[in-house]
């Protein structure tokens, strides 16, 4: 196995093995705290797994974990995966009903929860009832418990794990999960509107562990900062386990990645690894650096040429750098698409980026690269372990639909044997729904969901996502969908508001439709004839997303 992990198989073994290696190092810190150890983690997890047994919880049993990102979620994670349980780890923004579902179909034993997010489970008629673990203090409470009980038991149930640290630990020991055994049950929230649970087994989660660190190998005196959710796999797989498994820090930010919350954690963190989702990096783009570099007549004139753009980039990106902390040598960015004309920048501004590509199906990771092998527009080569093809392929445009095989490959949908067959082929082929091509010397190139492919007047594929990414070269452009209505392209746009704002004060005779046919003119000058935009529609709140932040389609393509 590449990396330090040389004999792991499982998840325990990930920490355990660091423990020993590590036991004094920073592991885990939640904001503004001093980080727990990793003899202080393992510990800590050993403890909660000895108090879930004690409260009936068994090898294979599933436990939920409903919670923002905190140390306590991964001391909870680890703990459920070191007994031979599986984690159900429930995204924060469900609704309530989408909760309860997931707590029924996963027929879970026990839900860890955070005081925040409890009355999305209150008065919930569950049959048979839960354990429930105030994720805080792990102190178990009841679905009818009081508000003023439940802050009561804040204290009190810290106090009483903490003299459950270090006791009894050697008493039943669990039995030890194999590689083919289940860790994690991941409910997603995909753009088509289906939530399916995927299952994850140990070896498929180790399996993304080893080709990981034949591309970016983290270390002891990596520090990461975690943004994204951490029920979601991009973040649970990368922005979690491989940390520990190569002895680094992981640091949360304890609310939600706003440049209020965040310029102070990067300052005070000073991280060098950050995982980030396309969205956060365009809003940086278009807040922080697009305003810059067009600020005066003079600039936008010295943008219009690549070398001089490429000067200007390249001072902006040092300055970007310097509000990362001065030390971040990869953000890594995955889930979606990104934006050309934020990729353009960074790749120009020389910045230490990399995209990669995979799905919550694939533990998730399948491609990707370091930030000095990027290429532009492409999400890398693909990774040591992982097969890929391009199914159906179109021997013109040498597009057609992504499909993989490896160690990573999830063992299916839990209670889904159709959909699974779907999908997944009986000789370990995964079937992704991404269309994408592959170049010569191995670089992946994504265009787009093949459910979201919409057909030309004379044939031709049009990828929405392509032709939604011209429009952030609007400043005006906050997010946008592009979708077909009577045989024509649609684009809902919802506006930057402070941006509008000032077009209008600068342009007291235009209109909110003069605004929209401009930004229409603009794209249209830029993709082929017939991806052309017919008709602009305002989009007067934030679309809906998943959690990796793409917006969910289906909501809105039949309005």
């Amino acid at each position: 196995m590449a990396g330090p992990f040389p004999s792991v198989r499982t998840l325990p073994q990930v920490l355990e093995a660091s423990a020993r290696q590590f036991p004094d190092r920073p592991c885990l810190a939640g904001p503004g705290e001093a980080p727990m150890t990793y003899r202080e983690v393992a510990e800590a997890v050993r403890t909660l797994s000895h108090l879930l047994r004690t409260k009936g919880i068994a090898f294979g049993d599933k436990v939920a974990i409903l919670a923002e990102n905190c140390p306590q979620w991964g001391i909870a994670y680890f703990a459920v995966v070191s007994m031979g349980a599986v984690a159900v780890p429930i995204l924060t923004e469900f609704h309530a009903d989408a909760v309860i579902h997931i707590l029924r179909h996963s027929e879970a034993r026990a839900v860890f929860v955070s005081e925040k997010l409890f009355p999305k489970l209150e008065g919930a008629s569950l049959d048979p009832a839960p354990l429930c673990f105030n994720l805080e203090t792990f102190s178990p409470m009841t679905l009818d418990i009081s508000r003023d009980t439940l802050r009561d038991l804040r204290q009190a149930g810290l106090r009483e794990f903490r003299r459950w640290m270090g006791k009894a630990l050697g008493e039943g020991a669990p039995a030890e999960p194999s590689a083919e055994d289940l860790a994690a049950l991941i409910y997603t929230s995909g753009t088509t509107g289906h939530s399916k649970g995927v299952m994850l087994t140990h070896g498929n989660i180790v399996a993304n562990l080893r080709a990981v660190f034949t591309i970016v190998p983290a270390t002891g005196q990596d520090r990461f900062l975690s943004l994204l959710p951490l029920a979601h796999t991009f973040e649970a797989t990368l922005g979690l386990v491989y940390p520990l498994a190569c002895g680094a820090s992981v640091h949360y930010l304890g609310k939600a990645p706003t440049s209020r919350v965040l310029l102070p954690a990067l300052a005070a963190v000073r991280p060098t690894v950050v995982l980030s989702v396309p969205l956060v990096v365009e809003k940086i783009f278009k807040t922080a650096i697009l305003p810059n570099l067009a600020k005066t007549r003079f600039n936008r004139l010295l943008c219009r040429f690549s070398l001089t753009r490429s000067l200007i980039s390249r001072l902006a990106g040092r300055k970007l750098l310097a509000s990362f902390g001065g030390r971040l040598r990869i953000l890594a960015i995955g889930g979606a698409p990104l934006a050309a004309d934020a990729e353009r920048f960074l790749r120009e501004a020389r910045f230490p980026y990399a995209i990669g590509y995979g799905l919550t199906e694939t533990s998730p990771l399948l491609t990707g690269s370091s930030p000095a092998h990027t290429r532009l527009s492409s999400a890398g080569t693909i990774l040591e372990g992982v097969e890929l093809r391009i199914g159906s392929r179109n021997p013109k445009t040498g597009e057609g639909e992504i499909e993989v095989r490896g160690h990573n490959v999830m063992r299916g949908y839990y209670k889904l044997p159709e959909l699974t067959a779907e999908v997944l082929s009986k000789d370990g082929w995964l079937r992704t729904g991404d269309l994408g091509s592959v170049s010569a010397d191995g670089y992946v190139f994504i265009k787009g969901r093949s459910k979201n492919v919409i057909l030309g007047p004379s044939g031709e594929n049009i990828y929405p996502e392509e032709v939604e990414s011209f429009f952030f070269a609007s400043a005006y452009v906050q997010e946008v969908l592009v979708y077909a209505q009577d045989g024509r392209l649609t684009a809902r746009v919802y506006l930057d508001v402070d941006r509008t704002e000032e077009y209008f004060a600068a342009h007291a005779d235009k209109t909110l439709a003069d605004l929209l046919e401009g930004i229409r003119l603009e794209v249209n000058s830029r993709v082929s004839s017939f991806a052309r935009i017919h008709r602009m529609i305002e989009q007067t709140e934030p679309f809906e997303k998943t959690a990796t932040k793409k917006i969910k389609r289906y909501l809105y393509v039949d309005q």
